[in-house]
């Protein structure tokens, strides 16, 4: 007999480079405007000012190649490509000195975002998660374990739509390191294993339409593809 009252659902994961393993992914966490041309872009200023967070649903997960349908209540939808860290520890305020010790590898992905919804809800003073955490919203590669990438400091990271580019910048650029970050999150809720962190996106960010296909790249990663529908 089951111990659930209706049937349990598959705990979403993503495959492992090289391994036949996969990777269960428990949350995920994005940290805003973590590249100073982007926060520019979207009306801020980017001196260093504490690093702000939101969510992702885990089941919004699409695997890379997939198909993405047109997300419903928005005319306006933004990809943005970003590093991703998968940790394989946690724990609460985690040190800086400590934290690529957490760290089980990396991946490419999109935070896609309900543009237009984000900004009516902002204007009127209220949470935007919706604009961020909806069904399909996070498409993302398998994981590369840090033990063949060793940990990611530098290198381009860049998104084409179509084969034009769109975003490029260099992850050296993040104005919250990889370290830094896990750091700080850590101080406001306990990480744990299988969680996700989306490190943040450069600037370039704009609409795609269906029938697009967009291809992120991160260097020493697999590169990610997906086509809207």
């Amino acid at each position: 007999m089951s111990a659930y009252a209706i049937q349990m659902w598959d705990n979403p994961s993503l495959p492992v480079i090289g391994t036949e393993s996969r990777f269960p992914v428990r949350r995920i966490y994005c940290v805003g405007r973590n590249y100073a041309a982007h926060a520019r872009e979207m009306g801020h200023d980017p001196d260093r000012e504490p690093p702000f967070f939101f969510a992702k649903p885990a089941d919004s997960i699409v695997p890379n190649g997939g198909d993405v349908p047109y997300p419903v209540a928005t005319k306006n939808l933004h990809p943005e490509i970003e590093m991703v860290v998968a940790l394989a520890s946690g724990g609460w305020n985690i040190p800086v000195e400590s934290a690529n010790g957490c760290i089980f590898g990396y991946g490419v992905g999109l935070d896609l975002t309900r543009r237009d919804m984000q900004g009516v809800a902002k204007d009127m003073g209220r949470p935007w998660d919706l604009s961020k955490g909806f069904d399909n919203a996070a498409p993302m590669t398998a994981i590369h374990p840090v033990s063949e990438t060793g940990h990611i400091e530098s290198g381009t990271i860049s998104l084409t739509v179509n084969g034009e580019m769109r975003q490029k910048g260099d992850l050296a650029d993040m104005i919250w390191n990889v370290p830094e970050t896990i750091n700080y999150l850590s101080g406001l809720i306990e990480l744990k294993a299988g969680d996700l962190i989306f490190t943040g996106t450069p600037d370039g960010v704009a609409a795609i339409e269906r029938g697009d296909v967009l291809q992120g790249h991160v260097d020493g990663l697999d590169d990610l593809q997906i086509k809207l529908i």
